[in-house]
This record gives structure tokens, C-alpha cells and sequence, in this order.
């Protein structure tokens, strides 16, 4: 297994013993060689999340029958919380089967599952496992998810967003809040100024998800809380809040953030070279914005990417550029270097590409080149 790579390699037979050896301390009976040996036998060819779900299942068949009973052997392994700034996949990455577990096994237990899950959120994160009670137990689950969001702990106040994001990544998506976004909103009000930065990037996230569904609730939102709460971390949670806005061209949302006279903007001598490049190479894209109003604007630039996909057709990846002061009348030259390199979440196919430059969400100039695989 020498080339895999990511957050999955670590999930083996190594990681078992790890977790073993914690619950053999408070469980002396536990197995940790027999289930060493399973999750070795059963992770080759598995991905992240099911191999998580290798190591869950394993502490299922070893820990008591009786739900409540095993689920405190897990929760008295946890530890110490982590403090701000400590990452969870660096820290307590080996506690993901544990949170997998109640997700699993604790639908016909939710108070004894929802206790679990803020002690759980402390040491590591609890946004997959709420899920489920979300959808089984939607009154009590948010009663205590109203309550998370005022706890003195940054990491059980930043569960109660990010537990109940509409479109969390990687996780099951709540349709209950897709369709109707208020109880989520109602829950981030008084996060919406958090001291934590962890807590106001999911606040952030969230509020995101909403404008994907609903824009104009989250840009209702977002205007509203700029007026009510004229802090430099609302300010911040709303500028992240409305990027997918933003990327899209809303125009109210550019307008927001103090982006304006797109209208007014020239871009020209657009260049992307070399016309022809392979994969692993890189793009070097150079172009001249132009204030052509006679007052001063403060205008957004973006480009665009059209990824030519397998089918032949394109799809559009939106990347963030700058953001430019323009006296009236001022030209300024921008240059970007950008990668062609391969990542787990985008794959390159031979073709034409295009490159649009954006200037407050509106497409001003227009190239190509020719990708080589």
C-alpha cells in the first residue's frame, strides 16, 4: 500500500491497534489483534469512508451487545478537548470510527447518541453523525442544536452549523432545510459575530449552502446582518458566505461587498500562453483591466476555466483572482501562472479550453488553448 495517499492510508490495521489499545484500557476484554487482523483483511481496495466503516464495524462485533453500554467505553477513550486551532485530522483523526459508530448503530438511541456527539465534537467533529437524528428525531435533535449553538465550547457551538448544513460536503444532504432554510438560520443568529474562527468558516459554509437553493434568503441574510452586527467577523463571514454568489456574477452580491463599475470595465490584450500545453504544465494568463468610468470603482476579477470533460462537452471551474482599486480612467496589467496539474478532484482531458477573465462576475474577454494529455 506504499502509494496511496491521503487521509485513507492512515485507516489499517495500524489505526485499529491505536484505537484498540485505548478501549482495552477501559474494556480489558477487548480484542486487539483479532481486529487488527480484520480491518487488514478487508480495507485493500477501499476508500476513506468505507474504510472508516471497516474499523466501526469491527468495534461493533467487540464492544458490548447493548448500545448505550458500548458507546461509553468509546466516549471514555476520547481525551482531552482540542483547543482552537488544533486540527482535527492532524490531532484525533483516529476517532472518525468512533463518530462513525453512533452514526451506525445510535438512530434508536438519540439522547444517549446526542450526549455522545458533543463530547464526541469536542476531540474530533460530529457533522456526519447528527445527520441521521436530523431526519429520525428532527424536534429533539434541533432543540439541541439550539442549545449547542450557545455553549462556552467553540467546537460544540461550530457543530451546531455545521451539523445541519443543507449541502455539507461528503454527507448526506438535509432536503428539510434545502427546501425551507429558516430553522438553520434561526440556529446561526447568534453565531453570526463568533470570536471563533472555526465557528464563523462553518457559519460562513452554511450560509453558503443556502444560496446555492435559496439566494435571495441568503442574500436577505447576509444584508441583514452587515446592518445589525458591523463587526469585522461578520464582515468576514459574509464575504466567504456569498463566494458562490459572487463566482456566479449576482450582481446584489458583488454590490454587497463593495464591488462596483463592472459595467464600466475594459479588459484587453487578453493572452494565454503557450497556445499549446500538456498536462503538468502550467499557463501563464496576462491581461490589462481599464476603469473607463470617471469616478473610482473597486472591481472583483476572476477567471474562468472551461474543463473540457470526457464527452467533449465543458464545464466551467470559477477561480479567484483579485480584487483591484481603480483611480478613474486607471489601467492595470494583471498576470497569473496557473497549473495544470492533476488533483483527485479534477481530471484533464485533451482538447480546446477556454479561458474567460471576469470583472464583477461579468465576462469581458475571451481565449483558448490546446491541452495535450
Amino acid at each position: 500500500m506504499a502509494s496511496e495517499y491521503g487521509l485513507k492510508r492512515h485507516f489499517n490495521g495500524e489505526a485499529a491497534r491505536l484505537i484498540g489499545g485505548k478501549v482495552r484500557a477501559v474494556h480489558p476484554e477487548f480484542d486487539i489483534e483479532g481486529y487488527a487482523a480484520e480491518v487488514e483483511q478487508r480495507i485493500p481496495g477501499k476508500e476513506l469512508k468505507d474504510r472508516v466503516l471497516v474499523l466501526t464495524e469491527g468495534l461493533r462485533t467487540r464492544l458490548p451487545e447493548d448500545y448505550p453500554t458500548a458507546v461509553a467505553v468509546l466516549v471514555s477513550i476520547l481525551g482531552d478537548e482540542l483547543a482552537e486551532g488544533e486540527g482535527m485530522f492532524n490531532t484525533s483523526w483516529f476517532l472518525m470510527p468512533v463518530a462513525r459508530f453512533v452514526e451506525e448503530y445510535g438512530r434508536n438511541h438519540p439522547e444517549v447518541s446526542l450526549d455522545a456527539i458533543e463530547e464526541i465534537t469536542r476531540r474530533h467533529t460530529g457533522e456526519y453523525a447528527i445527520r441521521p437524528f436530523v431526519e429520525d428525531h428532527y424536534a429533539m435533535t434541533m432543540k439541541r442544536v439550539e442549545r449547542w449553538a450557545h455553549s462556552p465550547s467553540h467546537n460544540v457551538r461550530r457543530l451546531a452549523s455545521e451539523g445541519i448544513r443543507p449541502r455539507l460536503p461528503w454527507a448526506r444532504t438535509l432536503d428539510v432545510f434545502v427546501k425551507d432554510p429558516q430553522p438553520v438560520l434561526e440556529i446561526l443568529e447568534p453565531l453570526r459575530s463568533d470570536p471563533s474562527e472555526y465557528v464563523r468558516k462553518s457559519v460562513a459554509n452554511n450560509l453558503n449552502d443556502i444560496s446555492k437553493d435559496t439566494p435571495d434568503i441568503a442574500l436577505a441574510t447576509a444584508l441583514r446582518w452587515l446592518e445589525e452586527s458591523p463587526t469585522p467577523e461578520t464582515n468576514w463571514i459574509v464575504k466567504h458566505a456569498l463566494r458562490t454568489l459572487v463566482k456566479k456574477g449576482d450582481q446584489q452580491a458583488l454590490a454587497m461587498l463593495g464591488a462596483t463599475g463592472g459595467e464600466l470595465a475594459h479588459v484587453s490584450d487578453l493572452r494565454v500562453t503557450p497556445g499549446v500545453v500538456a498536462v503538468g504544465d502550467s499557463l501563464v494568463i496576462d491581461f490589462t483591466v481599464e476603469n473607463a468610468d470617471d469616478r473610482a470603482h473597486s472591481v472583483t476579477v476572476d477567471y474562468v476555466v472551461h474543463h473540457v470533460r470526457r464527452n467533449g462537452r465543458s464545464i466551467p471551474k470559477v477561480f479567484k483572482l483579485t480584487t483591484l482599486e481603480l483611480a478613474a480612467g486607471e489601467r492595470r496589467v494583471v498576470r497569473k501562472t496557473h497549473a495544470l496539474k492533476e488533483v483527485q478532484t479534477r481530471r484533464y482531458y485533451a482538447g480546446e479550453h477556454v479561458v474567460e477573465i471576469q470583472v464583477n462576475g461579468l465576462v469581458k474577454a475571451t481565449e483558448r488553448f490546446d491541452l495535450r494529455t
